[in-house]
């Protein structure tokens, strides 16, 4: 059994980890600085110039097929270059990308909505959760009816992810309440600002925020309708996988680069006339963060590989949200006891991963979610113990 990297993995993951070194840890301090003072890390002109000069390094597009420009890489892969961007605290991703389900787009779609947003001339958003339906996705409430050659859109949508600077969202309505959600009963629609609909800030305790998106009588014509009507709550399931194995690799970043922090301080900060990494307290914590750290690092690229192999992923994309969300919590808060005080302020990053990774218990299915997706599986024999080797 062979667990080493291939030479185009680590090749790939090296270039990244240049990258990151080069262009994006150096605006940390900056980064801190403007957060400190409650403006945005990056405003999107600079993100947009860190992402044309990644291009110039080859990344454009991590899961972007080749005939948009993208590099199309293996869910491994990617795994791999997220854990790179978890390094830096720093909020930059790789430009050239677009929403996953975004390719169910037709051709005039592809043209309006499609590429523009792979080319960063327009952004987007996708929303789903609503003030009544978070990990009950089923139960959503935002209505579309049907008004001659067009649905009319009434409702809200909460916590959307880049809600408040997108163009564009794609929103999964309920457009045949008999049939219900699940069933063939919500159609995705590809819906302009300009046709109506107007976010609201919804401040957070992480830096950022998410957005309420308020509909009311927004008209969206038919041919806006994303794949297939009655597909909304499948297409939404596939959106949200996803993050289930690239969300705990960005977590892998984060907590490694917190842990070496940790390691540094505990082997230069004295008392007593000591380093503090000469006591027995410290030191544990240190190594349970590694042994933790491995074991994530190892269901998450399980996970990756189960996306690559062409099977079902979503067990083992549960088990690798679960086990890193919780990973990279445990970890930080350990990372603030070593440093003590100064870990506390908002001179170092510390407080800030603190903050942002609460969140990765909670989004793309909360921890509760997983769980019962895990237990229900081997409940009703839908996988067996041992996964793939079992």
């Amino acid at each position: 059994m062979d667990f080493s990297l291939s030479d185009e993995e680590r090749a790939i993951r090296d270039t990244a980890r240049d990258f990151i070194t080069r262009e994006v840890v150096p605006l940390e301090a900056e980064v801190l600085r403007r957060e400190r003072t409650h403006r945005p890390g990056l405003d999107r002109g600079e993100l947009r110039e860190l992402q044309l000069r990644a291009k110039k390094f080859g990344f454009w597009g991590l899961a972007t097929p080749e005939q948009y420009g993208g590099m199309d890489l293996p869910a491994v892969t990617q795994s791999l270059i997220w854990t790179e961007i978890g390094r830096s605290f720093v909020p930059f991703r790789f430009g050239g990308e677009a929403d996953n389900i975004l390719f169910h787009a037709d051709d005039e779609q592809r043209r309006e909505y499609l590429v523009p947003t792979i080319e960063g001339e327009r952004r987007s958003c996708f929303a789903i959760t609503e003030p009544g339906a978070g990990s009950d996705a089923a139960n959503i409430r935002l209505s579309a009816r049907r008004d001659g050659d067009d649905w009319i859109l009434n409702g809200e949508k909460t916590f959307i992810t880049g809600g408040n600077e997108a163009d564009f969202a794609i929103v999964v309505a309920v457009t045949d309440p008999e049939l219900g959600v699940r069933d063939g009963g919500s159609t995705a629609f590809l819906v302009d600002r300009a046709m109506g609909w107007r976010s609201e800030f919804i401040q957070t305790m992480g830096e950022g925020g998410p957005a309420a998106l308020v509909f009311d009588d927004v008209r969206v014509p038919n041919r806006n309708i994303l794949g297939e009507p009655g597909q909304g709550f499948a297409l939404g399931m596939q959106w949200i996988g996803k993050g289930r194995y690239t969300i705990p690799s960005h977590a892998v970043g984060i907590a490694e680069r917190a842990l070496r922090m940790a390691i540094d301080y505990a082997n230069t900060r004295q008392t007593f006339g000591a380093p503090i990494g000469s006591n027995q307290a410290i030191q544990w914590m240190i190594a349970d963060s590694e042994t933790e750290l491995e074991a994530a690092r190892w269901l998450i690229l399980r996970a990756a590989w189960t996306v690559d192999q062409g099977l079902d992923p979503r067990h083992a994309s549960s088990m690798a949200k679960l086990y890193g969300a919780g990973m990279v919590n445990r970890v930080v808060d350990r990372v603030m006891q070593i440093h003590g005080g100064m870990g506390y302020t908002r001179e170092l990053p510390i407080e800030r991963w603190y903050r942002q990774v609460r969140l990765y218990r909670i989004f793309e299915g909360t921890d509760e979610m997983q769980r019962l997706i895990i237990a229900r599986d081997l409940l009703r024999g839908y996988t067996k113990l041992g996964g793939h080797l079992g």
